[in-house]
């Protein structure tokens, strides 16, 4: 297992600042966490010879973000998000992410750590510890449970205008807001992501898991997206963001009801399959 600073969990850290903020914040302005502020006025209190000094957009065509040690001569450090990014979701959860870094494995990469896109979006441990650390840090910052249950209680059926309501409340990615929302909930679910007619990842409810339903795309030959899925963009139907009825032996053995959104800032295709509760 890494080595974490100070012995903390990514949770551990997002939890000691959801307690700060839900203390000195009104229910007004809870929400979204300004994750520059927080970020600078919690490293100056709590590592006043190694804080954020600087968080500003830079032209970083290869990456979404990164944390930079200072120059030399120079303390603390600094969090640089790409600037051709044109979504507020997806560089304030590029903010949280580094920020994690920081709190989590400045000790361990000294000069820095630089993030890419899939390094924002993937969340299972097997891509890269790090990362989902990061990853597990910045949504529990950003979306705690206990605020996003009030939105979307975890019994029900969920539509992606609903997930999409949360992702404007957290100023997060639909993306983000989306694998959050499977975390918890208790229905059987699975969010497919696919890029030119391929499965590049895949995600599933501990339900949707138990009972069998997922995809093992690690270390895995390519899986190609099924024919009659809307993911395929062979089908085009109404109420795509909604959820469209698919007969059992596209997806699954058994029949569901994918949404998908085809999206142009990550450039890939989501798509959350939901199943009947068993």
């Amino acid at each position: 297992m890494m080595k974490i600073a100070n012995n903390m969990t990514p949770q551990k850290w997002a939890f000691q600042l959801t307690h700060i903020l839900n203390a000195y914040s009104s229910d007004q302005e809870r929400f979204p966490v300004n994750v520059k502020d927080i970020a600078k006025d919690f490293s100056h209190h709590k590592y006043p010879e190694d804080p954020i000094t600087m968080i500003k957009g830079a032209n970083l065509p290869k990456f979404d973000g990164g944390l930079f040690k200072a120059p030399s001569g120079k303390k603390g450090w600094g969090i640089i998000y790409n600037n051709a990014m044109e979504s507020q979701g997806r560089i304030n959860y590029t903010l949280a992410h580094e920020f994690g870094h920081y709190l989590l494995h400045r000790l361990e990469y000294p000069q820095g750590i630089q993030c890419g896109e899939q390094d924002m979006v993937r969340w299972d441990s097997a891509y890269a510890q790090i990362e989902h650390q990061a990853n597990v840090f910045a949504s529990n910052l950003l979306m705690p449970l206990d605020d996003y249950r009030k939105q979307i209680p975890d019994t029900i059926k969920v539509d992606l205008d609903m997930i999409g309501s949360c992702a404007d409340r957290y100023a997060v990615s639909l993306i983000a807001a989306t694998l959050r929302w499977i975390e918890y909930t208790e229905r059987r679910a699975v969010i497919v992501v696919s890029r030119d007619g391929f499965i590049l990842w895949a995600r599933s409810s501990k339900a949707a898991y138990r009972s069998g339903v997922y995809f093992k795309t690690s270390n895995q030959s390519p899986i190609t997206v099924p024919q009659h899925s809307l993911a395929s963009g062979t089908t085009t139907r109404d109420n795509q963001r909604k959820g469209v009825s698919i007969p059992s032996g596209v997806w699954f053995e058994e029949s569901c009801e994918e949404m998908v959104v085809f999206s142009e800032l990550y450039d890939f295709t989501i798509s959350v399959i939901q199943l009947e509760v068993l």
